[in-house]
């Protein structure tokens, strides 16, 4: 069955299509039906009862295949790689469970997770799914105030660390962090499980910290609790507008269906198959594809603690990819970027025997066309961008590589996905014609694996999600669909600018700035212009050994805008800097640059990666003459 005929199905039924897509988990009482018409959007399989652990570890070791490899850590900063089998890690997280079980935590209970990429933060997660706590992982090395506004908000029983993370030059300690963070926050946990790492000991609160290792080493195992279809498996944070952070609940039946029908189908992932997927468990990438989703499919999942540069070198993504077979590898167009700056001609490729590479996919940002063809250029295989939200925790839209390679259409991450009704509406809610751009909204019910809620903040959701356009979830994305289905993101409805009354997507200019081939990532923002409302300008980074004269470059560059979108662009300044302000997730912050330009006063995002390069954006924005007079 291939993609349309698969959809048509959903279309058809979807309430028989996602029965049947259940199938593939194992209940420990099957819902009576799919989908129940409760709560601000629905919920899916509310009256199941199910285990999330037992779906990604216990069945497959009861089937026999225990010594099935389940998780490969591959760690640069370390030099080392270490190895899991199924029934291997069966063990660990049954024991971890067995010593939050004999603290007290039980279903219902929260626990802060705050860990970097090793496989302990991993069997955390797990342990947790085993006795129906529920999850809130929080990116390593976040600083101590906001993990004290997470640990306040979400009121956790238990905190699980490690002593530190690893960053290339450096070791970032970590229990300092959370000693810090709970010394701040309102709320205390009963008791914290803390993992020492060799690179850096933690200094121990007697009575309070327990040593992972020593605890876990005399713990009883204990066995998998099911839970019902609508309990919370997991609250992530994700930034909000106000600085509150927005704590994005995952139920725990939509999310194991969901991920039981997109590995395999999406991502070509089966049994045994090696999945890497570059990420951090901090992210709802990590949480969905490093963790879950190859788990539940009975595959292989690459932890990887490194860089795609400097870890040692721009070589190690590919390095990776041919020592552990890797079939299907997913990575953020940002951190390709990252590769192609530092080896613009891709030499560091050829080193490497990538024949296990079946298919490479982008997400996190907009893939531009000209980083889908380097890719394509030098690996030879379909290089497939995908969309979708920490609020989905799913392809929204995608090529189901799985089912069928759907012709590639670059700046397009495809179509729709089953249960994804994707909608382009005018300010007034409105569809509009296809190639019109718009805000891209879904109509509801969206599908399995979605959010239900945000954590103790319902009026939030429907605030934030539900209310602007009733009837249909807001993504927050602006875009358009084409003639053929496909769905275009452009970028963030917030990163749509209006120049003199034209309402034009910085996506668009991105792309020509991209195309120039000394540059290696571009940023478009909006700035206030006093005649026309608002005015583009550009941020370019140039590719490793450009041999342009910046200058020369950006003049280029804006000839480029005015020649294939046209003097309405009103593109006239563009300036090249060294480096992009991102999240630690690759994601450009291109809002926070816009109110450098206007001359607002800015605060560092708490997701910032590096905040000292502000400055560095506040010194080269004024090199071509922003803020403006007032």
């Amino acid at each position: 069955m291939g993609y349309r005929e698969i959809h048509a199905d959903w279309q058809a039924n979807p309430e028989a299509f996602w029965m049947n897509a259940a199938g593939a988990i194992d209940w420990s009482a099957p819902p009576s039906r799919a989908f129940f018409d409760q709560g601000p959007a629905g919920e899916w399989f509310s009256d199941g009862m199910v285990n999330t652990c037992w779906n990604a570890i216990d069945r497959h070791v009861q089937a026999g295949h225990g010594d099935r490899l389940a998780v490969i850590h591959d760690s640069p900063m370390t030099g080392s790689v270490s190895r899991l089998t199924y029934a291997q890690l069966q063990d660990q997280v049954a024991r971890l469970a067995g010593v939050l079980a004999a603290h007290g935590v039980g279903k219902g209970d929260r626990v802060i997770i705050y860990m970097p990429m090793i496989p302990e933060a991993l069997q955390a997660m797990l342990a947790c799914a085993r006795i129906g706590a529920i999850h809130s992982v929080v990116f390593g090395g976040f600083a101590a105030h906001e993990l004290a506004v997470r640990i306040d908000d979400a009121k956790p029983r238990a905190i699980i660390a490690a002593s530190c993370g690893l960053e290339p030059g450096r070791v970032v300690a970590y229990k300092p962090l959370m000693d810090c963070a709970i010394s701040q926050a309102k709320h205390k946990p009963d008791f914290t499980v803390v993992f020492q790492r060799p690179e850096c000991q933690a200094d121990m609160v007697e009575g309070r910290d327990l040593d992972w290792s020593t605890a876990v080493a005399g713990a009883a195992p204990v066995d998998c609790l099911p839970v019902e279809g609508n309990h919370p498996a997991y609250i992530l944070y994700t930034s909000g507008t106000t600085g509150q952070p927005k704590g994005v609940v995952r139920h725990t039946a939509g999310h194991l269906v969901a991920l039981a029908w997109s590995v395999p189908h999406i991502y070509g992932i089966g049994p045994g198959d090696v999945f890497w997927v570059a990420s951090d468990v901090g992210w709802v990438v990590g949480h969905s594809y490093i963790v879950y989703g190859p788990l539940i499919a009975g595959a292989t999942t690459v932890m990887f603690e490194g860089k795609p540069v400097g870890t040692p070198d721009a070589g190690t993504f590919w390095r990776v990819v041919a020592d552990h077979k890797v079939k299907s590898f997913f990575t953020a167009p940002t951190a390709i970027r990252a590769v192609k700056r530092e080896d613009p001609e891709g030499k560091l490729v050829a080193q490497y025997d990538l024949s296990s590479l079946q298919a490479l996919f982008l997400a996190g940002e907009r893939a531009d066309p000209d980083t889908i063809t380097w890719c394509e250029d030098r690996l030879n295989v379909p290089v497939i961008d995908h969309w979708w939200q920490t609020e989905t925790g799913w392809a929204i839209a995608a090529n189901p590589f799985g089912v069928e390679l759907l012709p590639i259409k670059k700046g397009s991450p495809t179509l729709p996905m089953p249960g994804y009704d994707v909608q382009v509406l005018d300010e007034a809610g409105h569809p509009v014609a296809p190639g019109t751009l718009g805000a891209i909204a879904i109509r509801l019910p969206l599908p399995p694996g979605t959010l239900p809620t945000l954590w103790n903040a319902e009026d939030r959701l429907r605030k934030a999600y539900l209310d602007h356009f009733p009837g249909y979830y807001e993504t927050g994305d602006a875009g358009y669909v084409d003639n053929d289905g496909y769905v275009y993101i452009m970028s963030r409805t917030d990163d749509v600018i209006n120049v003199a009354g034209h309402r034009l997507s910085t996506g668009g200019m991105e792309e020509v700035l991209a195309s120039h081939p000394a540059v290696a990532e571009c940023a478009v923002i909006g700035v206030a212009d006093p005649l026309k409302g608002q005015a583009p300008l550009g941020l370019l980074c140039l590719k490793k050994g450009a041999a342009t004269e910046p200058a020369k470059v950006a003049a280029e560059v804006v000839a480029m805008v005015r020649d294939r979108i046209g003097p309405v662009a009103a593109f006239k300044t563009a300036c090249v800097v060294d480096r992009l302000p991102k999240t630690r997730s690759g994601k450009i912050l291109r809002a926070t640059m816009a109110k450098i330009a206007d001359g607002t006063e800015v605060k560092a995002p708490a997701t910032i990666d590096d905040p000292a390069i502000l400055e560095e954006i506040r010194v080269a924005l004024a090199g071509v003459g922003y803020p403006r007079p007032s």
